[in-house]
């Protein structure tokens, strides 16, 4: 299976899970190729960032959701549609878990592939 992050990026958010208050959260669009099936998903993982320099995620308060799933591969017209409407999805699963995003607070820089 080929797994590429198709982005990624930290933001400054809120979410209290397992008892521990997370203040930033890593952002993704992934995609998984095999056997002439693509799979694209929605990530979001919740951390407690502690200083400046702390990346230290923890996946307890990591939530998920499938955007595409079907025969094919990957598609710069189709990940381009994710990309624009990712943030939108990405606001809508953490609501979904009692937490927020800061998109206008960046933690670091985007990474696209």
């Amino acid at each position: 299976m080929a797994t590429t992050n198709v982005y990624q990026r930290y933001f400054e958010a809120e979410l209290d899970y397992n008892g521990t208050k997370r203040n930033a959260a890593s952002v993704w669009l992934i995609s998984d190729s095999e056997n002439g099936n693509i799979k694209y998903e929605a990530a979001i993982s919740f951390f407690q960032k502690k200083t400046p320099e702390d990346f230290a995620v923890s996946f307890d308060a990591y939530f998920t959701q499938t955007l595409f799933e079907g025969k094919g591969r990957r598609s710069k017209k189709k990940e381009q549609v994710f990309l624009e409407n990712l943030f939108e999805t990405i606001s809508q699963i953490a609501e979904k878990n009692s937490g927020k995003v800061f998109f206008d607070k960046p933690l670091t820089q985007e990474k696209i592939a």
